[in-house]
């Protein structure tokens, strides 16, 4: 089989540990031959991980979807409290939520919230304290950093000040929703009321300086180009260049029910196993490639894993946000039923801590 020269060049590249440029990301994003494509970041994902696929076993809790923010593609937050379909758990419901779910082995709550202006600042630090002491076992990864400039601004906080009393609480590291799309342009018409490209980078800066961990991520599927998609991943390289502190990337593919996005249609096949390739090439500097199967769908997710994913998220206990835009995934997946989707892949699954500490391992 014959390889189109503008591929093999960037293969070579791969091959040598040579970093890629904006141009050839561009290339890896708009040429037809995205197998080809799959194959040259397999290569970068078997370098840093081998057969390994990574899982942990974790929750997925979201006290309120009370939101003032409207971004046009999200159809989990609800504006006011009691609208339809609008909640707020207190700290104790909370713990009861995450009593009813947990299970021993569990290493790990993931909290996302809407930006709900009627609770205090102690809410949050009260929710983490309350995790912490009930279940000292879970690693609490809480708060996006649309949350956090959020907080910043309401309470009059620095973002410094906001994160080091949620550390204080209990937090662990932070999740890396609310990147969206760091175009400015497209930032406008989708979640305009929310914190900026600057922002949100600032705010992983503080966190890393801070000597936590973070994920970060891309919505992918709205209205952003191919460039503005490269653009995205160059600015999350240039960060992990400067501050080591991401260690997970998660490409998040738009999902289009219930929300003012709809007839924009879902991203395709090819897109997301597109955005996997393109994510592991052009981030050579983030350890890992997240195919979170509640978003692409089990199966897709499965085939990510020769297209440069190396981890397949968790057992999730059970998604919102997602689900509330149409995802037809199940809530939450077994243990067994994990390891046995990574085993079929010719993948051999090893369960994770939050910070990819080996489960078991001595």
């Amino acid at each position: 089989m014959t390889i189109d020269p503008a591929l093999k060049q960037i293969a070579d590249k791969v091959e040598a540990g040579v970093r890629l440029s904006f141009d050839e990301g561009m290339v890896l994003s708009t040429h037809p031959d995205v197998l080809t494509v799959g194959q040259i970041a397999n290569i970068a994902r078997e370098r840093l991980h081998g057969n390994t696929t990574y899982y942990n076993r974790n929750l997925h809790l979201n006290t309120t979807n009370v939101c003032e923010a409207s971004c046009a593609f999200c159809s989990f937050a609800r504006l006011k409290e009691g609208m339809p379909s609008a909640y707020t758990m207190t700290p104790e419901q909370a713990l009861e939520w995450i009593e009813k779910r947990y299970q021993p082995g569990m290493t790990e709550v993931h909290i996302v919230n809407g930006l709900n202006p009627g609770l205090p600042f102690s809410y949050y630090t009260d929710l983490l304290r309350a995790i912490r002491v009930r279940f000292p076992a879970l690693h609490l990864k809480a708060f996006t950093a649309v949350e956090i400039h959020y907080f910043a601004k309401k309470f009059d906080l620095s973002y410094r000040e906001v994160l080091e009393q949620l550390i204080d609480a209990g937090l662990g590291s932070l999740p890396g929703g609310g990147a969206e799309i760091f175009a400015e342009r497209v930032r406008k018409r989708i979640c305009r009321d929310k914190v900026d490209a600057d922002g949100w980078l600032e705010i992983h800066r503080t966190v890393h300086d801070l000597g936590l961990k973070s994920n970060c991520t891309m919505l992918y599927g709205t209205l952003e180009t191919r460039e503005e998609r490269v653009d995205h991943l160059m600015r999350l390289r240039d960060l992990q260049d400067e501050t080591g502190g991401f260690q997970a990337f998660v490409p998040l593919a738009y999902h289009p029910d219930g929300n003012r996005l709809r007839k924009l249609g879902a991203p395709t096949a090819d897109d997301d196993l597109r955005m996997i390739a393109v994510s592991r090439l052009i981030l050579d500097n983030i350890p890992h490639i997240k195919a979170y199967w509640i978003m692409l769908g089990i199966k897709m997710a499965q085939v990510a894993q020769r297209f440069g994913a190396n981890d397949m998220d968790g057992t999730v206990i059970e998604e919102k946000i997602y689900h509330m835009a149409g995802a037809p995934t199940p809530h939450e997946l077994t243990v067994v039923e994990l390891e046995r989707l990574i085993r079929s892949t010719g993948r051999e699954p090893v369960e994770r801590t939050t910070v990819y500490e080996m489960v078991g391992a001595k």
